[in-house]
């Protein structure tokens, strides 16, 4: 028969929990080896084992073991503030690991934008002339630690059509199957000195080479210029005012942790085609399959964003949203594409010759109106921008992405009657007049010599967003100037 269990090792079995036993001596007796009491109750350590050791910590242990420790509930916030394009600017408490993307979806919610993707945040450096789009993985509290106190930096919010663009279409960039390699020429700002010098450059896996022979590629003729991992890529907004560079296609590597100009490494191109490849492909080798990953899975890993209670998602997907055909006399769903297209378009124009013969500009009735359809409603679409420059709206379009389709309306600067509408295609921004024409009493407007006629700017612009007609592409994405 087994004996019995001491009092103080009884197991599962028996109700009271397993202690060491006690070691007890006289507070009089003196210590053998000299050492305090409290010492002792630290190093003195049970001789029987203990059978539960992963519910115990060691007394040695000064911190707990992160993974025995429950997740933190609440972070640490802070404040940044966010500007959009009009300098209006919004203040966002958020967790200090949020990403740029989250930022973006939190202004999207806040603000009741459509989520295409397009959505950027951008890092303004204004002393330097410097901008850059971050990347939807990069964290915003790292982007900000980098800024010196006295600097008046910024966070812009806005569109960025271009963002991954590449992936949609890799052809004029990528030469091989594996990695993009570029090389051409240009020109480089001297360290140190004012002077620009053109050299043949190469791009590789570890960084940017230069020839020192011609164009020869053979490695001991290869001078390195800049790596990638400890510095950012900055889109030059004023180099040749600013740096003497021989044309505005400028841009530049900054260490991360500069904040001057010394240690950039300035760069020029000689038109945008040549600047968008070398920097499209200097973005692909810094962040490899990361950039994919943003691109096929915009909500994966967004914690710091779930932790602001906030979904990713709208509650109604466009996904399970059909067009219906109310016409007859019983109802159907339209599946057919063009022919729901089709619908959509028909119902807006009715919808705004209704709304044209109903109200006049100032909201009441108006016979006169019968005769004028084309009021200027086109004043209140967010890709018509008034009275602005043929500067301001190329600076506009390559702000939001320099591809095919980026388009704007704007006033004619040299016929206060037209119109023009300014189009990206080709890395190229080209102007095309609306000229109004009059016929039988009625007004027109058109882009071809009065081929095709439009009675206002919306019905142009809904046209060739479905036709190309005279326009070297259809228009696609319309530039627009945000408020937060």
């Amino acid at each position: 028969m087994a004996a019995p269990l001491p009092e103080g090792r009884r197991g599962a079995a028996g109700a009271a929990p397993w202690t060491a036993p006690a070691r007890t001596r006289s507070p009089a007796a003196p210590r053998p080896d000299g050492r305090k009491k409290s010492q002792l109750d630290v190093l003195e350590i049970p001789s029987i084992p203990n059978p539960f050791p992963e519910l115990c910590c060691s007394p040695f242990a000064s911190v707990l073991s992160a993974s025995l420790l429950p997740k933190a509930t609440s972070r640490k916030k802070q404040v940044i503030k966010v500007y959009s394009e009009d300098d209006t600017s919004r203040a966002l408490e958020v967790p200090s690991d949020i990403t740029a993307r989250d930022v973006c979806q939190l202004l999207i919610l806040k603000n009741h934008y459509i989520d295409d993707h397009s959505w950027t945040i951008f890092e303004h450096l204004t002393r330097i002339g410097l901008e850059r789009a971050l990347e939807d993985h990069e964290l915003v509290m790292e982007v900000l630690s980098n800024w010196a106190m006295e600097e008046e930096n910024r966070l812009y919010f806005r569109k960025n059509y271009a963002k991954y663009e590449f992936f949609k279409n890799p052809g004029m960039f990528l030469s091989s199957s594996t990695y993009p390699e570029i090389h051409g020429y240009l020109h480089a700002k001297e360290q140190g000195k004012k002077s620009w010098k053109k050299n043949y450059f190469l791009l590789r896996r570890s960084g940017l080479y230069f020839s020192t022979k011609g164009t020869s590629k053979e490695p001991r003729h290869l001078q390195f210029f800049c790596e990638f991992s400890n510095s950012d890529m900055y889109m030059s907004l004023a180099g040749k005012k600013m740096s003497g560079a021989p044309a505005n296609y400028g841009f530049c590597f900054k260490p991360n942790k500069s904040g001057g100009t010394r240690d950039l490494k300035q760069l020029c191109a000689d038109d945008e085609q040549s600047r968008t490849c070398w920097m499209t492909a200097i973005r692909l080798l810094k962040y490899g399959m990361q950039l994919y990953q943003n691109y096929m899975h915009p909500y994966q890993g967004r914690s710091s964003f779930n932790s602001l209670n906030i979904s990713p998602t709208r509650s109604i997907s466009e996904n399970s949203l059909v067009a219906m055909d109310f016409s007859g006399h019983r109802s159907r769903v339209i599946e057919n594409p063009t022919e729901a297209l089709s619908v959509a378009v028909e119902e807006g124009l009715a919808w705004r010759r209704k709304g044209c013969l109903r109200l006049n500009a100032h909201g009441s009735p108006s016979a006169s109106q019968t005769a004028t359809p084309n009021i200027a409603i086109h004043r209140s679409q967010p890709w018509f921008h008034h009275k602005i420059s043929r500067d301001e709206a190329q600076r506009l379009i390559l702000q939001q992405g320099l591809i095919d389709g980026v388009f704007l309306v704007r006033d004619s600067q040299s016929n206060p009657k037209a119109f023009v509408l300014s189009l990206s295609h080709g890395l190229k921004i080209k102007h095309f007049q609306i000229v109004p024409l009059e016929d039988d009493g009625k007004q027109f407007y058109t882009l071809d010599d009065g081929h095709t006629r439009f009675t206002d700017l919306i019905q142009l612009v809904e046209f060739y967003q479905l036709n190309k007609g005279v326009l070297p592409c259809k228009l696609k994405h319309y530039c627009a100037r945000i408020a937060l």
